[in-house]
């Protein structure tokens, strides 16, 4: 892990420099790459970034917690009209409508979401007149980097913030990521905002607001975004089959909240596989097919490492009082959520 404890003042004095070599800073074309063949370059990567807007299917299983409506932001990555964006704004999305820095309104249909990123991808159904973004790399992106985000609304929604953390982040929704990107100060728009590195390229994908961007258990409010390079290698499948290839990874449907290396469960998805096992809220999980994990990405790990999507594991629940060994047949969890697909 890579941390920097940044003192107020030392913080303020260095986005202050940075804000005005920002607005100095001219940017230059985006080359075309194999990820983004199609991309027409442009001067300004912020004309790439547009409002992605969606209606949740009456029945979606995701509104409880997501709501119907949902808005964010997306970052034009080709000339087609491909949206990236996070997620959970497209889960179950009955209706898209994309709006592009001019104020017009496309309508969009869901081309792929990947659980295992958080990464969405909508289409527009006419092409959107503003130049894409390059996908930029951001595996040497490192603490004290300074970078900028942008949601959707112009020079408003767009704010200089400076990289204070790389490190693993699990949540609670059997998610994982390597090496995500952590910055500060926290901004409120960040679903889906773009992070933009120096040379104006793309770099990460606005996800959360969190309460440690610097290093776990230590206060100090940021966001965190999904780093671009794991989209590299699976866009051609996202965008053949609307899923990465290879076997779906099992999911229990359970939520859980990690406390002394132990799994408390906070929610269990309805009518999914921990629900129908009978795994209920306030049980605390503490084992795995009769082996003990170190904490929840450690869970996640050997979960995953137990075979595809339909799975039996035995989980070791305490209920109560009592210790039990619940048998939970995995599934594949886009069979569980109940999407509109149009791939």
């Amino acid at each position: 892990m890579t941390a920097y404890r940044c003192p107020a003042r030392r913080f303020g004095q260095a986005i202050a420099v940075f804000a005005l070599f920002w607005a100095s800073l001219s940017f230059p074309p985006a080359a075309a790459t194999a990820e983004t063949k199609n991309a027409v370059p442009g001067p300004n990567p912020l004309a790439a970034v547009v409002r992605v807007k969606t209606q949740a299917l009456p029945e979606a299983r995701t509104a409880p917690y997501l709501g119907h409506e949902r808005e964010g932001s997306g970052v034009v990555i080709d000339a087609s009209g491909l949206v990236l964006t996070i997620g959970y704004l497209v889960l179950e999305a009955d209706r898209i409508e994309v709006t592009d820095a001019t104020g017009k309104t496309h309508a969009a249909t869901l081309i792929a979401y990947d659980h295992a990123t958080g990464f969405g991808l909508v289409r527009t159904v006419t092409p959107v007149p503003v130049p894409p973004i390059e996908l930029g790399d951001a595996s040497q992106l490192k603490a004290r980097d300074e970078v900028l985000i942008a949601g959707f609304g112009g020079p408003s929604a767009t704010a200089v913030a400076m990289v204070v953390s790389r490190r693993q982040f699990t949540g609670a929704w059997e998610y994982l990521l390597e090496n995500a990107i952590f910055t500060v100060p926290p901004v409120l728009n960040w679903g889906g905002a773009a992070l933009i590195g120096r040379d104006g390229r793309l770099l990460g994908i606005g996800s959360l607001l969190v309460p440690d961007a610097v290093e776990p258990g230590v206060r100090f409010p940021g966001n965190m975004f999904v780093p671009i390079d794991p989209l590299k290698p699976i866009l051609a499948d996202l965008l053949d089959d609307g899923r990465r290839a290879g076997p779906p990874r099992p999911w229990l449907g359970l939520s859980t909240e990690e406390i002394q290396g132990r799994l408390f469960v906070v929610r269990v998805a309805p009518e999914g596989p921990a629900d129908r096992a009978g795994i209920r809220p306030n049980d605390i999980v503490t084992g795995l097919d009769g082996e003990p994990f170190e904490n929840q990405a450690d869970f996640y790990r050997k979960l995953w490492a137990k075979g595809p999507a339909g799975t039996v594991v035995r989980l070791q629940v305490l209920q109560g009082n009592r210790l039990k060994e619940i048998p939970v047949t995995s599934m594949n969890r886009e069979e569980y959520l109940r999407v509109k697909q149009a791939y």
